[in-house]
């Protein structure tokens, strides 16, 4: 019982290995990326409100169903997180098991160069690659079949709250102002403003200028909310 235990951990070991790419459940990247969706989201109900007739029921039906589609895409896209995970697993433990069980050099070399960066594997010598073979194949034997990991879920979760919880700094306003024309412009200027700091805080981590990924982020955010709007989205 001890021996498969410790097989079973070794198994996980391998495979966490493979596929990890950081201590976070979530690269920033992505949720800035999850941040913009539930605003473009968000922002297609807010900027239908007709300021000349909402009333006060209309508002509030509309807020109602920009949390509700929110939250509903919010499931959705923590679900597809899930899969792409398991897919992204799944693929590393295909690989591993080719590395160990194909006696074409050649092709394992491939399979290899495949799995890093093309800019990378393009300046690795057959040696080098060799190398990476034979280091892979003193690996512990990679699982059958991949499986969700807590990180997962927790990415998940991370991927949904990021979705759901982008939708109330933009509806407040018409929670606490009765002015349907006041809380519409207060509602854009914190959808806009959210917009500029996500992509500021965007072109930090991919190191472009700030202000300006921030201040195209923003205008190419409220460009898609206006498309989405006339297209009925």
């Amino acid at each position: 019982m001890e021996t498969v235990a410790h097989d079973t951990r070794e198994d996980k070991k391998t495979a966490h290995i493979a596929t990890r790419k950081s201590r976070h459940p979530l690269e920033p990247i992505e949720t800035i990326s999850e941040i913009w969706f539930g605003l473009v989201m968000v922002l297609t109900f807010t900027c239908s409100i007709s300021v000349n007739s909402a009333g006060r029921e209309e508002v509030r039906t509309l807020l109602i169903g920009a949390l509700g589609c929110n939250l509903a895409w919010g499931i959705i896209d923590g679900f597809m997180h899930l899969v792409g995970c398991f897919v992204e697993r799944d693929t590393a433990i295909a690989k591993l098991h080719a590395v160990r069980h194909n006696s074409d050099l050649g092709a394992v070399h491939r399979v290899i160069a495949d799995a890093l960066p093309p800019v990378l594997a393009s300046v690795l010598s057959p040696v080098e690659f060799e190398v990476m073979r034979q280091k892979l194949n003193q690996l512990p034997p990679p699982p059958r079949r991949s499986t969700l990991a807590a990180k997962d879920w927790l990415g998940a979760a991370v991927v949904f709250l990021a979705v759901f919880l982008s939708t109330f700094p933009v509806a407040i306003p018409f929670l606490f102002i009765s002015n349907v024309r006041l809380a519409l412009r207060l509602s854009n200027t914190v959808a806009v403003g959210m917009l500029f700091l996500t992509g500021y805080a965007f072109g930090i981590y991919t190191d472009h200028r700030p202000w300006r990924t921030g201040l195209c982020v923003a205008i190419l955010g409220s460009l898609l909310v206006g498309i989405a709007v006339v297209l009925g989205g």
